[in-house]
């Protein structure tokens, strides 16, 4: 057993297919390396033969958590049972840097951190379907019923394809991906947006069925785009995805601006990325120099946080 062990997660962006991904169609998710959770294990005499929790959102023992921490409550209870421990005196830190509710995978990032830390603690070997079964635990009570994709796409260090019941492929990268992601300042609630989609379908079943098929659809030729390096037809499906979760209802004005200040910036291609109403927009640029530009004109225009990265093939 380790005195100090360590867990560590990073974040990740839906380059295309999200909320059909819902309907069973594909989606590709992307490593997001610039945000990333580490958390960190150790004996604090203070727990009371308990798990004490360390955060910016809560400092207190996991037992007393609010609410809003229910699926890291029992996440990490499940994970103490699997292992046939009795938590003793431990205190979990949790340190990231990825925002909540932003569509950038925070919550999945931080159970798949907490769940290598404590099988680091204890020496054990953590198989990745042991991990997937906790981690969803955490993913379930914080969107209700989770595709899946987000921690799939914040376990994997490597582009994903990823549908629902089958099993999830890495993707080769044709050509470097310059990304740039731009925070709208609003908390996005993936949980309601998927249901009003859902009640979207029930009342006009033909055209909201069009545009997932759509999606669906974009997403099987943004596969075979990355592959070849093509640029700039992946930026015109981001484009043409975009037009269809509007009509879905997922954006906002917020997010549109956004949308349009990078557009009007020559970025490749702009489109939400994650549950939408509210979170954050995804821009594809030329080269380095191209993100750091659009990055400046992002905040030019409000936005209050960007990160840029650089994907390898």
């Amino acid at each position: 057993m380790s005195q100090k062990a360590e867990g560590k997660a990073h974040g990740k962006v839906i380059l295309i297919g999200e909320h059909s991904v819902v309907y069973d169609k594909p989606a590709i998710a992307i490593p997001f390396p610039v945000v990333n959770v580490t958390a960190t294990i150790e004996e604090n005499y203070t727990a009371n033969h308990s798990i004490y929790i360390n955060s910016k959102y809560y400092d207190g023992l996991l037992i007393n958590a609010p609410e809003e921490l229910s699926g890291i409550k029992a996440c990490v209870e499940e994970t103490f049972y699997l292992l046939n421990a009795k938590p003793k005196n431990i205190c979990i830190t949790i340190s990231s840097t990825i925002p909540s509710g932003r569509g950038l995978g925070s919550s999945a990032a931080v159970a798949h951190a907490i769940v290598r830390a404590i099988f680091n603690h204890f020496d054990a070997s953590l198989s990745k379907d042991i991990q997937m079964h906790l981690v969803q635990i955490a993913e379930t009570h914080a969107h209700g019923n989770p595709s899946g994709i987000d921690m799939e796409a914040t376990y994997s260090d490597a582009p994903i394809w990823f549908q629902k019941g089958k099993k999830t492929k890495a993707l080769e990268i044709g050509s470097p991906l310059h990304l740039i992601v731009a925070d709208s300042g609003r908390f996005g609630d993936t949980k309601t947006a998927v249901e009003s989609i859902r009640s979207l379908y029930l009342k006009h079943p033909g055209p909201t069925r069009s545009s997932i098929d759509l999606l669906g659809e974009y997403t099987v030729e943004c596969a075979h785009s990355l592959s070849t390096g093509d640029l700039h037809r992946i930026g015109e499906l981001m484009n043409l995805a975009q037009i269809e979760l509007t009509k879905l209802g997922v954006s906002d004005d917020r997010l549109e601006q956004f949308i349009q200040v990078a557009r009007k910036n020559d970025a490749l291609g702009a489109k939400l990325t994650g549950g939408g109403r509210g979170g954050c927009i995804l821009a594809l640029a030329e080269n380095e120099q191209h993100a750091i530009s659009l990055s400046h004109a992002l905040k030019e225009a409000g936005a209050p946080r960007t990160w840029t990265s650089r994907l390898d093939g």
